[in-house]
């Protein structure tokens, strides 16, 4: 058996979503056709992976994304709480740069602190749950690949900590387009190498609720 372990963090594809609103961990937000051919060009792209377990969030949008990679692998996906989209005190509202939550005064208290931040999930606490289940499917997988379908902030915060980056960010400055894969390559229990790839295209980071 080979001592690489490739665990891929890949982010759910384009979310039905035309009022434009923060959903976040929402029900009912399902993916648009455009979101399922998405899906579906990543499950093409790693066909030909040694993909042997495939977990995703509980939310409808990573369960929709995970399908066609599970189905392609003839393995059921594992769902996982810890993979779910930060929690966040604007959920259910318009929050796009000049318009919406963020022009009202009442919100202004969330915006205090961006470093933790104060309007939802502590930064550190999703990058922690996030390690934990890339530690249970690199455990599983030892040898082959696995894939984990979760949301952009929990992929992005994972990233950032296994660079040694500071945690807040920009977020109009993410690399974590929709459907694309952030892989991390381990010899062993090392983690040698962070792959990111867009099988899907590129997409904008500054689409809110995309």
């Amino acid at each position: 058996m080979s001592d690489q372990t490739i665990v891929h963090v890949m982010r759910h594809g384009e979310v039905h979503n035309p009022d434009g609103i923060l959903y976040g961990r929402l029900p009912g937000f399902h993916l648009s056709e455009r979101g399922r051919g998405q899906a579906q060009l990543v499950a093409d792209a790693l066909a030909d992976h040694d993909v042997v377990a495939v977990f995703a969030s509980p939310l409808q949008r990573a369960q929709e994304t995970a399908t066609p990679i599970a189905a392609a692998h003839r393995v059921p996906i594992i769902t996982d709480e810890e993979l779910i989209e930060a929690g966040n005190r604007f959920e259910g509202l318009r929050v796009s740069v000049g318009d919406g939550a963020l022009r009202d005064p009442k919100h202004w208290p969330k915006m205090r602190d961006p470093f933790t931040p104060s309007w939802g999930e502590p930064y550190l606490q999703i990058a922690h749950r996030m390690l934990g289940v890339v530690d249970i499917a690199r455990e599983k997988a030892r040898g082959h690949e696995a894939v984990l379908v979760s949301h952009q902030l929990p992929v992005v915060t994972l990233r950032r900590f296994l660079e040694g980056k500071r945690l807040w960010h920009d977020p109009r400055r993410r690399q974590c387009s929709l459907a694309s894969l952030t892989s991390l390559v381990y010899e062993g229990d090392a983690l040698v190498d962070l792959i990111y790839s867009e099988p899907a295209g590129a997409s904008d980071p500054t689409v809110t609720g995309a």
